[in-house]
């Protein structure tokens, strides 16, 4: 019996993920399954540019603003509920489509991750305090003091991993590092990893455009919504950040509007860095119309 094939679609931010796996699912009559570590959350949809009912065109996706701000999420808990519903949607589907740009929650669902302990809200609340409070040295020293051998591997300026790391060992009483086995799971169906990818000044331009796109939709004003809440984890991230240094002061609005446009392109570097690992990915070109590269994608399953 053939297996069903899970479709993921990634790429850097601004490279025409959404509207890629939406071409696809309609082809499929099937649904898409979002891989995006902030846009499962509601009341930031401009600056996670979350696919509007317009942009969806019709296809249910899933994991969509589903949680409040204050809510604790992890790449496990995202593997636990993106098979949970793979296993639904297999059962009247050939296919399913994964889209999104957070790395770790495709290397999960891909690959599977390891059993971590669930950390307790009073460890992680008084971490994040400590946090805010000593800055990213303390926390990045905290790793080297508890997890030396984590600390020489991790990307020290990925202080969401980081502060990851530490809560972990300290909620387990056991390195990290020591929890990481490294290990492969077998998964029930077949998977087809697409890349959008192309030229860095296409992308870099595209960037600077979404940014404008989401300055003209209302940045300012939703993120002034937040702002009481910004010690929140689901908060700590581009177009937020820049934001509340805006308010704070600390630099003009247009000096925010072009440190976005700088930190975007950065984390988009980084997402393409962690693409280029996986020797399983198929890189297609961004600048090729939707239909081309769905057509494309067809042909591989």
């Amino acid at each position: 019996m053939k297996k069903p094939t899970l479709i993921v679609i990634t790429g850097p931010t601004a490279s025409g993920k959404s509207a890629l796996a939406v071409e696809v699912a309609h082809r499929l009559n099937t649904e898409i399954i979002s891989a995006d570590s902030r846009q499962i959350y509601r009341g930031i949809p401009i600056v996670t540019a979350t696919p509007t009912e317009e942009e969806k065109e019709g296809v249910k996706h899933h994991l969509l603003e589903i949680l409040p701000l204050d809510a604790y999420y992890s790449a496990s808990e995202f593997e636990m509920d993106s098979m949970s519903i793979l296993n639904e949607l297999f059962k009247e589907h050939e296919a399913a489509v994964v889209c999104g740009g957070s790395m770790m929650y495709v290397d999960a669902l891909c690959n599977g991750i390891d059993e971590m302990p669930t950390v307790p809200a009073s460890i992680r609340e008084s971490l994040m305090r400590d946090w805010n409070e000593r800055g990213d040295e303390w926390l990045l020293e905290e790793l080297r003091r508890i997890d030396s051998a984590h600390y020489e591997k991790v990307d020290r300026r990925n202080m969401k991993r980081v502060f990851h790391a530490v809560e972990i060992t300290i909620a387990a009483g056991l390195p990290y590092s020591s929890l990481l086995t490294g290990k492969r799971v077998s998964r029930p169906f077949d998977i087809v990893k697409i890349c959008l990818d192309g030229d860095r000044n296409e992308l870099f331009n595209r960037i600077n455009r979404r940014v404008a796109g989401m300055i003209e939709a209302g940045l300012e004003e939703e993120a002034r919504r937040v702002e009481s809440l910004r010690h929140l984890n689901s908060l700590n991230t581009v177009g937020l950040k820049e934001m509340f240094a805006y308010f704070d002061g600390k630099m003009s609005l247009s000096e925010a509007i072009s440190r976005i446009q700088k930190n975007t392109r950065v984390y988009a570097k980084k997402q393409l860095t962690w693409h280029k690992r996986d020797k399983e990915i198929i890189r297609l070109d961004f600048n090729e119309s939707r239909e081309k590269n769905a057509e494309q994608i067809l042909k591989m399953i």
